[in-house]
């Protein structure tokens, strides 16, 4: 779970200037002179025009189409159906098979139930604290000696014996922070020092007790419920950072000015300090072990964990009520999708023999909209477990898949909680947006590495840090406030919001699907023939209509005053 694909990188738009290098910029985040320029005109609803109209035709069509085309890929009638079909196993819904051969989902899916079993009972617990401890307390710092042994015993019961390793590494990394303090040594060595945590975990597999001494073996058949703590690590170690660095920091600014905040907003939750005693052990053991985020996050810093505490923020029960209707709304979704399109089992089996061009592109569609559910789901799930805790994680994507025609919006509105984290911790310290392109491959690099330590990742990396030049040279050669009123211009965004969605299939398709040589295939394949560049010009036209919804969906959300930056 830990080897989420995450992303990623590229700040704010409102805070480093961004959003003017974007393709298309939304109303909601145009510099005011920018708005200006533009008028009132962009704030005239197109919903109800004729070009509008023969959108939503093209939109009535295509969309049954793509739905419709998997299915029957993985009706058992099809020609292929023999090659992956040893790859689906008993489903619940209508009497078909599920395609459950995603390992990455299927260990959140098959252990769904024990899941909610071990949320229920830490909410209990927490709630029975509360119950004895907190009934006359005006915040929640009450609860964190408590939530530091529920912590230790979660370790214990996932991990065994290797929590002492994980315990370990937290030691060292708390050594690191408290003997540094302010000093220039302080980032360089816990970058360094959780740097090679990362690599050697890779390479030694966790470290048996075994290879450590022969004395030791018996500890490795303690290994606890998930025994691969190292894979679920990597979320860990930038709780860690975060914990040293939101120190250095205090120490740097040696500031009691979180006196001065009454009640902080999200951003200052972040950034403001606390008085140096609250970098305590047992507050750093319940940041760093925090159950609900701990397998998975969504990844919050220190100083917004323990100013959630301090100051607890307000989270009514019809909101949590709702949250949890959307996710029971997504994973039914995806158990539809898993029982009626069996998209990950033919692209594993390569099952697409004698497929058209449509049917090959659309099985690297569903593939993509898989590897969004997969990841949609749990974050989901962990963020619910927290909001009922009283805590409020970013949510982790902000927008649909499709919902995209921007790199930088794309990259801001997936792993969004990992794309703060990076923003903080990487880009403004490295001079943010002052050196996009250099900055960009830097970041993209380290998140590729992240999730994994393979070419195959560094390569998607390095294509994602390359894509978004188009995107900055057209948001230089064309700029709003320039052109921004020209009846071309919309239309000429559009058809660059093309370019990056096609870009950005291709990056991941290369990333979190077929692997480099895997999509040199399929698109030899869907590129390699008269009918391949038949469909291509039918999915382009689509594409582009797709696109100009977006920009109006967009304009429609700041007419109503909601405020998104992606």
């Amino acid at each position: 779970m830990a080897a989420n694909h995450a992303g990623k990188t590229v700040h704010e738009a409102s805070a480093h200037g961004v959003a003017r290098l974007t393709v298309h910029i939304p109303s909601a985040f145009r510099p005011n002179a920018a708005k200006a320029k533009l008028g009132d005109a962009e704030s005239v609803s197109r919903l109800g025009t004729i070009e509008f109209r023969i959108y939503y035709v093209v939109v009535a069509v295509a969309i049954p189409v793509m739905v419709w085309i998997p299915m029957t890929l993985s009706d058992p009638s099809n020609r292929n159906y023999p090659y992956f079909s040893g790859r689906l196993s008993p489903g619940w819904i209508n009497g078909r098979a599920v395609d459950n051969s995603d390992a990455q989902y299927r260990s959140f899916r098959d252990n769904f139930s024990i899941l909610c079993k071990a949320a229920a009972g830490y909410l209990s617990m927490r709630q029975a604290t509360r119950y004895l401890f907190g009934k006359h307390a005006t915040n929640s710092l009450y609860r964190i000696p408590t939530n530091a042994v529920l912590s230790i015993l979660m370790i214990i019961a996932l991990h065994g014996s290797s929590s002492a390793k994980i315990l370990f590494i937290m030691s060292v990394n708390y050594l690191i922070a408290k003997r540094c303090r302010g000093s220039r040594l302080a980032p360089l060595l816990t970058w360094a020092f959780n740097v090679l945590v990362l690599f050697a975990n890779d390479t030694y597999r966790g470290y048996q007790f075994a290879a450590i001494h022969p004395g030791l073996a018996f500890l490795d058949s303690f290994s606890g419920i998930y025994p691969r703590w190292h894979i679920s690590f990597n979320i860990t170690m930038l709780r860690l950072i975060s914990f040293n660095m939101d120190y250095h920091w205090a120490c740097k600014a040696q500031a009691n000015s979180d006196t001065a905040v009454t009640t902080p907003d999200e951003k200052q939750r972040v950034t403001v300090p606390h008085s140096l005693e609250l970098y305590s052990p047992i507050n750093y053991l319940s940041y760093i072990l925090y159950p609900p985020l701990y397998i998975a996050g969504p990844i919050l810093t220190f100083n917004d964990f323990m100013w959630q505490h301090r100051k607890p923020t307000a989270i009514s029960i019809r909101s949590n009520i709702l949250y949890l209707f959307r996710f029971a709304c997504c994973y039914l979704t995806m158990e539809f999708i898993l029982h009626y399109m069996y998209v990950v089992a033919i692209k594993d089996r390569k099952a697409w023999l004698g497929d058209s061009s449509a049917e090959i592109a659309l099985l690297g569609f569903w593939n993509l909209i898989v590897v969004w559910l997969k990841l949609l789901i749990p974050w989901r799930f962990f963020r619910a477990w927290a909001l009922l805790d009283g805590i409020d994680p970013p949510e982790n994507m902000v927008r649909c898949m499709v919902n995209n025609y921007s790199t930088f919006g794309f990259w801001r509105s997936w792993h969004r909680s990992y794309n703060l984290w990076i923003i903080r911790y990487i880009y403004v310290p490295l001079g943010g947006s002052k050196h996009v392109l250099v900055n960009t491959l830097l970041v993209f690099s380290f998140v590729a590495l992240w999730h994994d330590l393979t070419f195959r990742l560094l390569a998607w990396g390095w294509l994602i840090s390359l894509f978004v030049v188009p995107e900055l040279l057209a948001g230089y050669l064309l700029p709003a406030a320039k052109f921004g009123k020209r009846p071309w211009f919309r239309h000429v965004c559009a058809a660059g919001g093309v370019v990056n969605m096609l870009l950005m299939v291709v990056a991941n398709l290369i990333g979190f699907v077929l692997g480099t040589d895997g999509t040199r295939e399929f698109f030899a394949q869907l590129l390699g023939t008269l009918e391949g560049l038949r469909f291509m010009a039918i999915m382009l036209p689509c594409m582009f209509v797709a696109v100009q919804l977006m920009f109006e969906y967009r304009e429609e959300e700041f007419r109503q005053g909601i405020v998104r930056r992606c």
